[in-house]
């Protein structure tokens, strides 16, 4: 951020819903950054040889999940006039802004203040109630749940033999049915050690494809 640009730190609360579910995490990113300009908000760049506009967001969604709950700070020059409506009207459908405030402008990293997520978890395909809660208890009973480690197509061929492999149990904080063929899921958010919900449920033998996933609450420290 150029210190010669006095700014104003933004923490906008949002949801996700709709067709935005199938919007990535950078590309999410261009769309705040294009909405921000059409609601006529200054944005501070950052210094460097490519300077960027100060957006952070809390935390990468999946594809596919919705949410209630996403949250991300902007940094705008100082003393320049913010609303949320003006803002609601410039983003595209799909995003509901709950809440925009001022924050501590030197506070850390969003990113770095993210500790668990909470996660309502819709089954598809019709599945008993006792046998969903077998499964819950089998998951929550395990000492560790080990699970093949998500590799980039560059490194994988160092593990030609065994895959390297990581513990998905501590990751879990909470899991419980809510009602018929619904699912609470609490799990840590914190870097290098973030619980994914479609890895749970494979864990479970339940396809993600046959589930619909919501993000409820990204609790920050």
């Amino acid at each position: 951020m150029s210190e010669a640009i006095p700014a104003t730190r933004l923490r906008i609360k949002f949801a996700k819903q709709g067709a935005l579910r199938y919007i990535g995490h950078l590309d999410l990113h261009h769309i705040w950054q294009r909405s921000i300009r059409r609601a006529a908000l200054p944005l501070v760049y950052s210094q460097g040889f490519h300077p960027q506009p100060k957006i952070q967001l809390a935390s990468a969604l999946a594809l596919g999940f919705s949410s209630q709950a996403e949250v991300l700070d902007i940094w705008i020059e100082k003393d320049a006039a913010w609303d949320l409506k003006k803002l609601q009207k410039a983003v595209p459908e799909g995003i509901i802004i709950s809440d925009m405030q001022e924050v501590e402008l030197r506070s850390p990293a969003l990113q770095t203040m993210v500790k668990s997520a909470e996660y309502e978890v819709t089954l598809l395909d019709e599945i008993s109630d006792s046998l969903l809660d077998e499964k819950l208890a089998t998951l929550m009973d395990a000492e560790s749940i080990l699970r093949p480690k998500r590799i980039k197509k560059k490194k994988r061929k160092r593990f030609t033999t065994v895959p390297p492999t990581y513990d998905l149990r501590p990751l879990i904080l909470e899991m419980k049915r809510i009602a018929p063929q619904q699912i609470f899921m609490h799990l840590t958010a914190q870097e290098g050690a973030t619980g994914r919900p479609d890895e749970v449920l494979n864990e479970m033998g339940i396809s993600v494809e046959a589930a619909r996933v919501e993000r409820k609450a990204l609790n920050l420290k």
